[in-house]
């Protein structure tokens, strides 16, 4: 699952230019991924230029 780090993300808009599953949205100060449609590709996590994305194992 992947996990925003808050206060870190500038909203540039590079994770949503990756994503295969167009499930990441950025609106003028938050960034929502839904979560259902996110297949942890992990493409946002790895271009995220301020690492404000990180993979999260779930603990189910």
């Amino acid at each position: 699952m992947i996990e925003i780090r808050e206060g870190r993300c500038d909203f540039c808009g590079v994770c949503v230019a990756v994503c295969p599953a167009d499930c990441i949205e950025l609106y003028e100060a938050k960034i929502v991924i839904d979560k259902e449609a996110c297949t942890d590709c992990l493409n946002c996590v790895h271009v995220c230029p301020f690492e404000a994305l990180t993979f999260q194992e779930d603990m189910v």
